[in-house]
């Protein structure tokens, strides 16, 4: 037997068991015990008033969508796809329809049409197939309302099931419903609930889904193929089934006019239509946003954050159910700018299967206007695809960090400056340097004898100031300096900016850890650095300004902005990194405006950084291999407009900053940075030291050369 035929029995069966069911209620007989072993009329009628009369009328399942901050859509989620809307926005030719084919005398009868019952089966009976339905539209609601509210799936098919008991259920709470909605507050509440197929539920969505409107501006001949499909949505499916979709359609339409809803000319009209469907799909969840992995932290901060619900299941079904409107910081023309940057840069689909990753921050709130990746979100088996967020902590990504390089050398100067050093202070920076002498938090003593060198941006062998050891990015001077002013003072530095290792844990402390060995978050790290733009006002990375529900606001996490570190220490730290803009590492990305950063090569080139900032914006940009930056180096590859035999944080993350920042900013106006306090010139600019060796340098070359003094004349081989 075909399932189309099973279909066809399973509701003969229901109508015949809906009919019985109203004939002995109607004789003042509760059929369940009338059936069973000789109960009595008058027992059988208590047994039916002893069923609860009043349905708890559940709350639909809605759409949740997410927004950018200018209110364009960046995703939906849902559990089933519905936007419940007022029988007013429902156009009226649509609400006639439905009542025409459901249940012609919904306005005249009550919860129980015996007549209609009878006379559904006797037509049904005649043709031989089902052409009528027995249920009112009160009843039909219940049902539904029974299924919606089952905890799983055997509840479910038990609130479905074509039984008798189901029949008396229903019928009693639609009696109760009677009681206390009018007929237009029900028919609301039956087309909101209803299912129309192809993953439309509720008339809203239906509409939106075939033909791309709303459902106030059905025409006839949508709304009789809409009201068609709810007696069987797999059936009279019009885009898997059109034909059965368009006889359905046109028996909705003839329906009408023999109820004189509309004229037989109207009806001919409509049935002479195609059905002209235009699906339009509803995605549900990241994978098709614009920005993909921006979305997916969002999902992550709802699903794991105990202020939308105790328990995952809460907070899972807040998300695909609740209808929230989330509102969130993402700022699309930054991240258009992001992307394209990183893209340019690092395509997704290079040879080398080299990644970037790259997070906008606004200094003193916290938002994150802009998170890139250089992959669409999916399976990561296929090219130029990951599941994973690189510029996220694993707890919104699943991603473990990566070593920040010498980005955290800032930490260490931060630091030196808060405890009065001046820009002119300086360190003699070994080529070498033993790390010996330093003690963690815990007073543990704390160290290694093998030996740490200048490999990556900086140089050593001399002295260095706070400014031109900071310019030149040089290990030995950071360590010395690290050693000067305590590894347990940095540490509570940069745990003040807001670092921690990406996997949630504390950063670890050992020498190194000015050199960056610690791994952590492209979008934590341009927090931290979008504190310094903020003059020491530290915010935490946030995704959401509002979330609304059909109730009222939710509570949102809170970017908890706190100084984490004096404006004078942030105005120095800004005008040191400025310089690396402009004579240091990264000379040669400046961006036509204030600006500062600092570069960041980590070990062996495993990866790189770069994490730059305005007034206005912050940036932290990342290249690496995520199957492993030292099994899969930054040496002798190729991408976007260049090769390289190894990879600095000046080479490609400081021009995907670049990129990023002048087209994100065209239209902000220009800030200037506050001018450190004079007290931090005591020993000069800092930059004397600089010229010095400069000078030094150009004298041995002249030396070499025999150019050593103004009077002296270049000597040539005989």
């Amino acid at each position: 037997m075909g399932a189309k035929s099973e279909h066809r029995l399973a509701r003969v069966r229901d109508l015949a068991i809906t009919a019985f069911v109203a004939g002995v209620l109607s004789a003042g007989v509760a059929l369940p015990y009338a059936v069973s072993a000789g109960l009595g009329v008058r027992a059988a009628n208590h047994s039916f008033q002893a069923l609860p009369a009043e349905l708890v009328t559940p709350a639909l399942p809605q759409r949740s969508i997410i927004l950018a901050a200018n209110g364009s859509k960046l995703a939906t989620f849902y559990y089933e796809n519905r936007v419940e809307v007022p029988l007013a926005d429902v156009a009226p030719i649509m609400r006639r329809a439905i009542v025409a084919i459901e249940d012609s005398r919904f306005y005249e009868h009550g919860a129980l049409d015996v007549k209609g019952t009878v006379r559904a089966v006797i037509a049904n009976t005649r043709a031989g197939m089902v052409i009528q339905g027995g249920s009112t539209l009160s009843q039909q609601y219940v049902k539904n309302a029974l299924a919606e509210m089952a905890g799983n799936a055997a509840a479910r098919r038990s609130a479905l099931e074509p039984t008798a008991g189901r029949k008396l259920r229903e019928l009693r709470y639609a009696i109760g419903l009677e009681k206390r909605f009018t007929k237009d507050q029900i028919l609301e509440r039956y087309l909101n609930i209803a299912y129309f197929g192809d993953g439309a539920y509720g008339v809203e969505a239906a509409a939106r889904h075939y033909f791309g409107v709303h459902a106030a501006k059905l025409t006839l001949e949508e709304a009789a193929m809409l009201a068609g499909i709810v007696r069987s949505p797999q059936t009279y499916n019009p885009h898997l089934h059109p034909v059965h979709a368009r006889e359905r359609r046109d028996h909705v339409l003839n329906r009408m006019a023999q109820l004189k809803v509309i004229t037989p000319a109207q009806a001919a009209a409509a049935r002479a239509l195609p059905l002209r469907l235009r699906i339009t799909r509803t995605p549900n969840g990241c994978v098709g946003s614009s920005a993909p992995f921006f979305c997916d932290y969002v999902q992550r901060e709802i699903l794991g954050n105990p202020v939308f619900g105790r328990t995952l299941q809460q907070r899972k079904a807040l998300l695909q159910r609740g209808g929230l409107e989330i509102r969130t910081t993402l700022e699309p023309t930054m991240q258009k700018a992001a992307q394209q940057a990183v893209d340019h840069h690092v395509p997704p689909k290079n040879a080398s299967g080299k990644a970037a990753a790259e997070v906008l921050v606004r200094p003193g709130t916290g938002e994150i206007t802009a998170m890139a990746i250089d992959r669409k979100l999916g399976d990561s088996s296929e090219p130029g695809k990951m599941w994973v967020n690189l510029a996220a902590d694993s707890d919104h990504g699943s991603s473990l960090g990566m070593q920040a390089g010498s980005t955290f050398k800032v930490f260490t100067l931060a630091e030196a400056l808060n405890r009065g050093m001046a820009f002119g202070h300086k360190l003699f920076a070994p080529k070498a340097f033993i790390p010996t002498g330093f003690r963690d938090c815990g007073g543990k003593r704390v160290g290694d004898t093998t030996a740490l060198g200048n490999a990556g941006d900086g140089e050593g062998g001399r002295d260095f100031t706070l400014v031109t050891g900071t310019w030149h990015s040089v290990n030995t001077f950071f360590l010395a300096l690290e050693r000067k002013v305590g590894l347990c003072e940095t540490y509570k530095t940069a745990t003040r900016l807001g670092m921690r290792r990406a996997t949630g844990g504390k950063l670890e402390q050992y020498p190194s850890f000015t050199l960056g060995f610690n791994t952590v978050s492209p979008v934590r790290l341009a927090a931290a650095y979008a504190a310094f733009a903020a003059r020491g006002q530290y915010c935490s990375p946030i995704s959401i300004t509002s979330i609304r529900t059909p109730h009222g606001p939710l509570q949102v996490p809170s970017a908890g902005c706190h100084r984490a570190i004096e404006p004078e220490v942030a105005d120095a730290v800004n005008h040191i990194l400025g310089g690396v803009l402009t004579k240091g590492t990264a000379k040669g990305n400046e961006i036509g405006r204030p600006a500062a950063g600092k570069t960041g090569t980590v070990d062996n080139f495993s990866s790189a950084w770069f994490a730059g900032y305005t007034p206005d914006m912050a940036s932290a940009v990342w290249i690496g291999d995520p199957r492993g930056g030292y099994q899969h180096p930054l040496r002798d590859v190729c991408l976007g407009d260049g090769c390289y035999s190894q990879v600095y944080g000046a080479d490609v993350p400081a021009p995907i900053w670049r990129e990023t920042m002048t087209e994100a900013l065209k239209d902000v106006p220009e800030h200037q940075f506050h001018a450190p306090d004079r007290s931090f010139y005591r020993q000069g600019s800092g930059e004397e030291e600089d010229k010095k060796n400069d000078k030094d340098k150009d004298k041995d070359k002249k030396k070499a050369e025999g150019l050593d003094s103004p009077d002296s004349e270049p000597t040539y081989p005989p």
